[in-house]
Order: structure tokens, then sequence, then C-alpha cells
């Protein structure tokens, strides 16, 4: 039976050879502190903890219009968050769009140029520069 070898710095798996690369480049642009901060205040951004926890009544004063896109496979920002947030402002009477994209890409599926979610965008802004016309 062969001997098993673990070693951090081998790549053994495709997805290794992925997660070293984002790391390098994440890391020649990113500083790591800095990445824990912003970390620390998403896992405790809670926009209606001062509302006693109703997101309604902590989205009632918004009057600009909101677009909310969410990835399938995004556990940081899952869609089921994004849907409370749309929820909270159609209560509102808000005027909203969203997409849910289907991408397995997780997380990072928002950094990468994806057709889909960069025509959500432009199709956006183009009702804004339509809307000035």
């Amino acid at each position: 039976m062969p001997a098993y070898r673990y070693s951090t710095q081998d790549i053994e798996f495709q997805i290794e050879s992925y997660l070293r690369y984002q790391g390098d480049k994440f890391s020649e642009y990113f500083d790591a502190n800095t990445y824990l901060l912003i970390t620390r205040a998403l896992d405790y951004f809670d926009p209606a903890r001062a509302f006693g926890g109703d997101l309604t009544q902590a989205l009632a004063r918004a009057t600009c219009k909101f677009l909310l896109v969410s990835f399938s496979t995004d556990w940081r920002f899952s869609p089921a968050r994004s849907r409370e947030i749309v929820k909270a402002l159609l209560e509102n009477r808000r005027d909203v769009s969203y997409a849910e994209i289907d991408a397995p890409h997780g997380h990072d599926a928002f950094l990468l140029e994806d057709e889909r979610y960069v025509g959500v965008v432009r199709s956006y802004f183009e009702s804004f520069a339509g809307e000035a016309r």
C-alpha cells in the first residue's frame, strides 16, 4: 500500500491550484489585517438591529431605487438574505429589482466576468440613462 504524502506545497487537486492562484493574487493587492477587519464587520453587520430586528422598519426611510443581485452558491451573502431585503423593500413600496444568478463559484462569483451579471447591471444602469433623456 502506498504511503500518503501530505504537503501544503504540492498541488494534488485542481482546486488547490485555483485556490493558490486566487490567494496569491489576493495577497498582492489586499492587506490581510484589513481583510480580517472587513470580514468581522460583515459578520456583525445587522441593518435591523437598531429597529428591534425589523428589517422593513429599518428600510422604511430609504428613498432610492435598489438593485440586488445574488448568486445561488454564495454563502457569505446568500440569496435567502437578499430575498429578505427585497421583501422588506417591497413592504415599504420601494422600487427594487432582483436577480438571482445560478453560478458555481460561491462568494467569488461577483468578482468574475459573468455575462449574466454584467447584463443585469448594464440593463439596470441603462434604464437610468433612458429616464435621464
